[in-house]
């Protein structure tokens, strides 16, 4: 009953005046409710597909029993004509006969059932094309984008003319949303549509020569009507509004057009070449410019450059990640393609972008395309102190020509990865000659004795060695220490020979400059109280960071430079101690010999240190020594490889007085081996004193003769 009280009063008589007739019969007062009810459905009941043979059917009984019923004609436009399905059940309908359908009409019903389920596709990917006919192109507002500020149909959707399926394509620069979809398939990219382009004329598209009003324009941003006349800038009326017609052309051919408001709003012309704005102006130059704008390229002008051409779209959000993609498939970038018998004529590419972020990218990216190596980059001037020009326009209206011109002629090489002219390091090397860093000459050990000899540089590499119990260890833990009092250093271990208990104690007793515990090596000393521990500690905690794999496998070198990164990082340290070299992992390819493994392990730790400004100590054992006399080895005793010296920056050999009769047996060489910079040391040998109760070394006050072991005795 529900759905009668939906119909109009004039099917209610109707139906009235049948079901007296029919004294109430329940078929007929089905059949009366069934094509009123599909004439006004409810809104809550889901639309169906017509069903034609269906309609015909009702159709035909409609004409049979119309006499009957109506008691005037009743038009075939009238709700109660209308067609429905769902009666082809009935026994006393289907015995009437249906017409065939022709294959035209079969055709239609498949085009627009596809267009159906095609549009509700669009719908879902934010593209409304209820109003896009198919075979042709349909100007909408991108999904993505919206048509940036200007609000502008930037989206360009192709419907098939069968509705098989259909392809869009914003062309706005900073978005350049593509896709495809089809009817009877999922979403995929867009498929390649032949496209045919158009031949377009002035007259063809109407366009009209310039107006006082945006001849006025263009003066207000200091473009003369000279110019505008050679480039032939012209308008066009779209309704009520005057647009700016910027003609491209080639070859003295009219191949496109762009069109700008007045308030930065853009069309262009579809289906036409892509190509750069200005291209006759660079056919016979060996030097072109490259700008972001048509109004950026008569800005050039107006500085005296006529091999100037613009880009014909917006730039793009930032530089692609991507490898650049071939001819067929670079359509964002294809006006530079249809341009490549003009660029690859040129010796030298100023490419002259806005300064912001999309300005700097879209130079990457016709960087990348035309090649670096010939490329050359332009720096607009500043604005203010913490801002500078946008581009050619704006330094034209603001400085004039002769500002713009030289903005031009100043332009630098684009940059090349890993190639560098010396100027860009001229702020690091004026920095070093006034010594505004404050470590140029090395950081003191702490030893006016070595002072002369060797001094730390950050970002160097110490290779040290020496026979074992020299004191190694000790020797870099305590100049560790005095780095930490003098200049506030702080460190990174990775030392694997030292439980962390006894290395804890051995830094405590060389800051606290007691001995850790009342035992036999500290001799008359007192030990360290437990407030002087506790404050030890705290300083222990500060200055020193572990990096200690506790997995049962040993660290590879890159497991140890990956911690001592992070340590830079979080903690700030400028050292590192890898100590020592033959407890690292050491695998290597079957192919490569201890030789060519050392020297790349040396390289990456060379790379760690100067990247991160951290001087690295690395501790190396000689190899077994045949023939041992008791004196001091060298560098090339050290077990591996020669490259030990011939990649660090500095070599010292730690040697301790085992002789009674050479000199006190708490004296300890320092051979100071190999010195690549001569700022910070020179070959040569300091000694040192050791205390035993604290761990300490303080300068020798004697320099006793101790022979080194000669090269020929090293076997």
């Amino acid at each position: 009953m529900r759905f009668l009280l939906r119909l109009p009063q004039t099917h209610l008589r109707k139906l009235s005046c049948s079901m007296s007739l029919l004294m109430g019969s329940k078929q007929f007062l089905e059949f009366c409710l069934l094509p009123s009810f599909a004439a006004y459905p409810c809104s809550s009941t889901t639309s169906l597909s017509p069903s034609y043979s269906s309609s015909r059917q009702v159709s035909s009984v409609s004409r049979r029993f119309r006499p009957v019923l109506a008691s005037r004609p009743v038009s075939k436009n009238s709700p109660s004509y209308q067609r429905t399905n769902g009666l082809s059940s009935y026994n006393s309908i289907s015995r009437v006969p249906t017409p065939v359908d022709t294959e035209e009409e079969a055709d239609k019903r498949a085009v627009l059932s596809r267009l159906v389920t095609l549009r509700r596709k669009l719908a879902e990917q934010g593209i409304d094309a209820e109003n896009c006919p198919p075979g042709q192109y349909s100007g909408l507002t991108c999904p993505t984008c919206e048509g940036g500020n200007s609000g502008e149909k930037s989206l360009s959707l192709f419907i098939a003319p069968d509705g098989s399926s259909a392809t869009w394509n914003c062309f706005r620069g900073k978005c350049g949303l593509t896709g495809g979809v089809r009817a009877n398939g999922r979403l995929a990219s867009a498929d390649p549509i032949e496209k045919v382009e158009r031949k377009i004329t002035v007259e063809g598209i109407e366009l009209e020569p310039l107006c006082d009003e945006i001849k006025d324009y263009f003066a207000a941003r200091a473009i003369s009507r000279k110019t505008l006349e050679r480039n032939r800038v012209m308008q066009k009326r779209i309704g009520d509004e005057i647009v700016i017609a910027f003609t491209y052309w080639q070859r003295r051919e009219l191949v496109s057009c762009k069109y700008r408001s007045l308030t930065k709003k853009f069309l262009q012309e579809r289906n036409t070449r892509r190509i750069l704005y200005g291209l006759d102006d660079i056919e016979k130059t060996s030097e072109i410019i490259i700008v972001e704008g048509e109004i950026d390229k008569l800005a050039m002008e107006e500085a005296g450059f006529l091999n100037c051409v613009s880009v014909p779209d917006g730039a793009p959000a930032t530089v692609s990640s991507k490898e650049i993609p071939s001819e067929d498939k670079d359509t964002k970038y294809k006006f530079l393609w249809n341009c490549n018998d003009y660029l690859k004529k040129a010796s030298r590419i100023v490419i002259a972008t806005d300064g912001d972020g999309p300005g700097q990218a879209m130079a990457e990216e016709i960087a990348r395309r035309l090649g670096k190596e010939r490329c050359w980059r332009v720096k607009w001037p500043k604005k203010s102190e913490d801002e500078h020009f946008k581009d050619a326009n704006e330094v034209l209206m603001s400085k004039g020509p002769h500002l713009l011109k030289e903005a031009i002629l100043n332009a630098e090489p684009y940059p090349i990865q890993g190639l560098f002219p010396f100027k860009d390091f001229f702020d690091e090397i004026d920095a070093y000659y006034h010594r505004t860093h404050g470590h140029e000459y090395g950081v003191s050990t702490g030893w006016k004795n070595l002072d002369n000899f060797y001094s730390v540089v950050p970002g160097e590499l110490t290779v040290v060695t020496g026979i074992p119990n020299s004191g190694k260890s000790e020797w870099i833990d305590a100049m560790l220490c005095n780095l930490n009092h003098s200049v506030g250093w702080k460190f990174a271990f990775c030392s694997m020979e030292n439980k962390v208990r006894d290395h804890g104690r051995k830094l405590l007793e060389k800051h606290v400059k007691k001995p850790f515990f009342d035992a036999d090596y500290g001799r008359t000393v007192q030990r360290m109280s437990a407030e002087e521990l506790d404050e030890g500690k705290q300083w222990l905690n500060d200055t020193f960071y572990l990096i200690r794999c506790e997995m049962d496998s040993l660290p590879s070198i890159e497991w140890v430079l990956e911690r001592a990164k992070a340590a830079v990082l979080r903690y700030g340290i400028r050292g590192l101690v890898i100590d020592p070299y033959n407890e690292l992992d050491h695998q290597r390819t079957p192919r490569q010999t201890e030789t060519e493994y050392v020297s790349q392990m040396l390289t990456k730790i060379k790379r760690f240190s100067q990247h991160h400004s951290c001087h690295v100590w690395f501790v190396a054992h000689p190899k077994q020594l045949q023939h041992w006399d008791g004196s001091a080895p060298n560098l090339y005793d050290i077990s591996g490889s020669a490259h030990f010296i011939n990649k660090c920056d500095n070599g010292i050999i730690v040697h301790r007085n085992r002789d009674a009769k050479a000199g006190p047996l708490d004296l300890v060489q320092i051979g100071v081996r190999k010195v690549r910079n001569k700022v910070a040391g020179q070959i040569g040998d300091a000694y040192l004193c050791y205390d035993r109760a604290t761990g300490l070394y303080s300068d020798s006050p004697v320099t006793p003769e101790i022979p080194e072991r000669r090269p020929s005795n090293r076997y």
